[in-house]
């Protein structure tokens, strides 16, 4: 079931430094992504994290790794520098992929699953100095159930992000007809509809766990 306004709110996003969904569980934000993807076709680097993922090197070697494969030298000069004694700067670290990505041939999207797992001070600066610094190749959408602490302000104030939160997020009633009707395969009357999204405010996963449980059922309500 694809939503086509914020579809081509994240298109829109592509255009820009930062496309930020945040929202909690369950309000469908890796959906929208893979449909966004599915229809829009592009290059697509994903990294999905989790809270082992709070050590920086261990991040960025991540993150070079699921950008390596779209050119044959992309953050091979990332590895080399987690192979000497003294591990370098978060600065030096980021300067480097920075210029690595500077050689992409093609505009590249990588995407930040779970963010809201990273709570390490000097992931969220190095990950502030690289939307910095972004070379225009790439662009940045970030999955995440909390507003991660980066320069938010600053990039909303330049016009260098796209916000999805929870309120963008919640069906409408239209899409809450199609989706109980067309995807659960339930008839339901206008009312009954009604009151199962007034109930779970337009939650996705509230509407499903509703759904599910009223199939089979002669009376929704």
């Amino acid at each position: 079931m694809f939503r086509s306004h914020l579809i081509e709110r994240l298109q829109e996003g592509a255009q820009r430094k930062l496309t930020l969904l945040s929202a909690p569980a369950g309000f469908g934000k890796t959906t929208l992504v893979a449909d966004w993807i599915a229809l829009c076709k592009p290059s697509i680097a994903w990294v999905s994290l989790d809270k082992g993922d709070n050590e920086p090197a261990r991040f960025w070697s991540y993150v070079a790794a699921a950008l390596q494969p779209f050119h044959p030298t992309l953050g091979k000069s990332v590895y080399l520098l987690f192979q000497v004694p003294q591990l370098p700067s978060n600065e030096a670290l980021i300067i480097t992929l920075i210029n690595d990505l500077s050689d992409l041939p093609r505009d590249l999207t990588l995407v930040l699953e779970d963010y809201h797992v990273i709570d390490a001070p000097a992931i969220h600066e190095s990950l502030t100095f690289l939307l910095e610094h972004l070379p225009r190749q790439l662009h940045v959408i970030m999955l995440s159930r909390t507003d991660p602490p980066l320069a938010l302000a600053r990039l909303r104030a330049r016009g260098q992000m796209i916000e999805v939160r929870a309120s963008d997020l919640r069906f409408t009633i239209e899409e809450a007809t199609t989706f109980l009707q067309q995807v659960m395969g339930l008839t339901l009357s206008t009312e009954e509809i009604l009151a199962l999204e007034m109930r779970t405010e337009g939650w996705i996963v509230g509407l499903q766990f509703a759904a599910l449980s009223l199939q089979g059922q002669k009376n929704a309500c």
